[in-house]
């Protein structure tokens, strides 16, 4: 029997050809490995766990412990990280499971489970993802414009996790579980022309859905981002500022990049494979086709432990963060600037000096403020605002 129809996405595999193999083929396996093989292979899959979900669990205690970490932005990063660890935990270990021994030993329940949950966390981690882009284009191409409520980001992240339900409900409800002595199989029993039309349908508007319309919208809103942070200037900087600023473009640009080269890279064979197998049902009969898929499922489920290595590498915060969170480990040194990054305070206004040309850094709330510089401040509103936007988009 094929292993790989007891993949992630049951909607994307062969169905017609499991009910055939399944008859035909029910007590032996053609793809068993020998044990140095399995051995290797859970090596890999366990470290794609330990590190999402020690990462994306590390994340959500940088923000939510800290006042200063709670932006509208991050709050979208909570919400990707909790998809991310929960689908490291529910989906890689059991579908690896599966896929080696090909024999389901976890029931109907869960069955039903492992087919509605995985693609629920997929979807709400991409369109969180989205959903950042989105807030980032607003915070550097419409700085003027009012950013998202606290309510609104809520509302917003549970439409997703709606939509995701929504999306992934007939996976469950068709979801069954055959007995073939000495083997049970989990799949999708899809009405009528059993993996015909419906399962066709419903793996292209998947495909569509988790894949090609997020990955276009993040390509757009970044390009735009990218070209506007790269190529434009700055309104109101001075010549002091424009070194500062040039590096942080180029920063802005390059995390922009990471996030979508490694969103594409990761899924883009995974989706292929399906594609090419739906019209050469004869790849799933090959002898090493099981790890050829092993491999692309490990590079898809591999998505859910880099943004933790991503936030680290090019935000200064996250990194305190982490070291914060680490400080435990023997090779890890807490630096006063660090326990700075995430201390809470209190909101700053930058205010420019028409004399000096100087830029200095006033609290809003200060007594010695005098009319002048409320003045001089007020009058640089919009162009303060621009700036603003920017370094919120930069260090959120």
């Amino acid at each position: 029997m094929d292993p790989t129809l007891s993949t992630l996405l049951q909607s994307e595999q062969n169905s017609s050809l499991l009910e055939e193999e399944a008859r035909i083929e029910t007590t032996t396996n053609q793809f068993v490995q020998p044990t140095w093989q399995v051995t290797l292979w859970a090596i890999a899959y366990a470290l794609i766990v330990i590190i999402s979900v020690i990462g994306n669990v590390t994340v959500i205690w940088i923000i939510l412990a800290h006042k200063r970490m709670r932006t509208i932005t991050n709050y979208f990063i909570v919400n990707l990280a909790f998809s991310d660890a929960s689908m490291a935990v529910f989906n890689t270990v059991f579908n690896f499971v599966y896929a080696i021994h090909n024999d389901w030993y976890f029931g109907l329940g869960f069955c039903r489970f492992i087919n509605f949950f995985p693609i629920t966390a997929i979807f709400s981690s991409i369109y969180s993802m989205t959903a950042i882009a989105i807030d980032r284009y607003m915070a550097i191409i419409h700085p003027l414009k009012p950013r998202l409520s606290s309510t609104i980001t809520k509302v917003v992240i549970a439409v997703i996790w709606l939509l995701a339900f929504l999306l992934t409900f007939p996976q469950c409800f068709y979801s069954i579980t055959i007995f073939y002595d000495p083997r049970t199989i989990c799949l999708v029993d899809w009405p009528d022309d059993y993996g015909g039309k419906h399962q066709l349908m419903y793996q292209i508007a998947v495909i569509i859905l988790i894949y090609l319309l997020p990955l276009l919208v993040m390509l757009v809103t970044y390009s735009i981002v990218g070209v506007t942070l790269w190529g434009g200037e700055i309104p109101g900087a001075s010549s002091e500022h424009y070194q500062n600023q040039i590096q942080a473009k180029r920063k802005v640009v390059k995390m922009m990049i990471v996030v979508v080269v490694t969103f594409a890279l990761c899924w883009l064979p995974f989706h292929a494979y399906f594609i090419l197998g739906s019209f050469n049902k004869d790849i799933y009969k090959q002898k090493y086709i099981q790890q050829v898929y092993l491999a692309i499922f490990w590079l898809a489920m591999s998505s859910t432990m880099y943004n933790p290595i991503i936030y680290y590498c090019l935000n200064q915060r996250f990194r305190s963060g982490f070291r914060q969170a680490f400080r435990w480990c023997p090779f890890v040194t807490v630096t006063e600037e660090d326990k700075q990054e995430l201390q809470h305070t209190k909101t700053f206004r930058m205010k420019r000096s028409y004399h000096s040309k100087t830029t200095t850094v006033v609290n809003q709330n200060s007594p010695d403020q005098n009319s002048d510089d409320i003045k001089a401040h007020q009058s640089l509103k919009p162009t303060l605002d621009v700036i603003s936007g920017i370094r919120d988009t930069l260090f959120m």
